[in-house]
């Protein structure tokens, strides 16, 4: 196994999403799902070197996530593999965006060992979603995270998920942990309201990115706005998009945003902290047209888009699409 330092180690859930057919919502099709695992192909797609660390079952379900990551160009040498089932989550979009119902005991998805070994070998680490915070694999995660802030640039999208199988005292208190050992974090604007109740997103990101950290704030339809340490900020508008689909979309972001750092060698010797205004803003550019390519098609796999690449300094101004992510 080799890895380098514009590679990412993606740590997390790969399951299956069941979206209600577009013809007849009364039916649902399975479409391989999990935001780490969404990252990690969006990552390969767009042409950064990733790695899954994942769970992989014994059932049809995990072939389908097997071939989807395989096809996008990702790694699976640091999969975890069992005879278990494939967890599900049974998506229910409405017009807020997509709300989820979990089917998540005694699976494969959530069976992954640590990898604090491996952790060195990479530019970036992520973590986040489901498996930060189910049992057995949140242990697994908080210690590839812990190795991950020591030996490489942690990447966290805490990506909320409220559910009634979630516990949700301890899902926030992992979360936060999680978070506070960021180099590198990316929240939306729910997120915080959950994690960090009482102060507005932007005086909480502010706070976050004054502890030496790259913040970046989604809103969805609203734009991007990114925080640095020296408390400067960028914001972009978001995409103007025929909206198809919004699953997968803040992935897509998250892909976006990490291969443009990655391009731009911002895991290297604390790049990602010390972005100037219009860097970052050209970074968010980037990666919100990126989520426009998810938003504007049925499925979740995103396409790398013509400009907007490292060495752009000044984005394009962009256009709010009717989408949230």
């Amino acid at each position: 196994m080799t890895g380098g330092p514009d590679a990412v180690l993606v740590m997390g859930e790969a399951l299956i999403d069941l979206v209600p057919s577009a013809d007849d919502p009364r039916t649902h099709r399975a479409q391989p799902g999990g935001a780490p695992a969404n990252v990690a192909a969006g990552l390969a797609r767009l042409g950064t070197p990733s790695w899954f660390a994942g769970g992989l079952g014994g059932d049809g379900f995990a072939r389908l996530i097997e071939e989807r990551l395989a096809s996008a160009g990702t790694r699976l040498d640091l999969c975890a593999r069992s005879a278990l089932p494939t967890a599900l989550a049974v998506a229910d979009p409405g017009p807020d965006g997509t709300g989820y119902h979990f089917h998540l005991d005694d699976t494969a998805t959530f069976r992954l060992p640590e990898r604090t070994a491996e952790v060195g070998r990479f530019g970036a680490v992520y973590a986040g979603g489901l498996a930060a915070v189910v049992a057995p694999a949140a242990g697994a995660v908080a210690a590839t995270a812990r190795a991950g802030a020591e030996h490489s640039v942690l990447v966290v999208d805490p990506n909320v998920r409220e559910d009634r199988t979630l516990d949700r005292a301890s899902a926030v208190r992992r979360l936060r942990e999680l978070c506070g050992r960021a180099r590198i974090l990316k929240v939306s604007d729910e997120d915080v309201a959950v994690l960090w109740p009482g102060a507005s997103p932007e005086e909480t990101c502010e706070r976050l990115a004054g502890e030496n950290r790259l913040v970046v704030l989604t809103r969805g339809a609203a734009g991007s706005t990114a925080f640095t340490p020296d408390l400067e900020r960028a914001s972009v508008a978001a995409e103007r998009v025929e909206v198809v689909n919004t699953i997968g979309a803040g992935d897509a972001f998250m892909a976006g945003m990490l291969n443009w750092l990655g391009d731009a060698g911002a895991f290297r010797a604390g790049g990602a902290v010390r972005l100037s205004r219009d860097r970052a803003a050209a970074m968010l550019t980037f990666a919100s047209r990126v989520a426009a390519s998810v938003v504007a098609q049925s499925g979740t796999e995103p396409s790398r888009p013509l400009t907007a690449g490292p060495a752009q300094e000044t984005p394009t101004p962009s256009l709010r699409p009717q989408a949230r992510w």
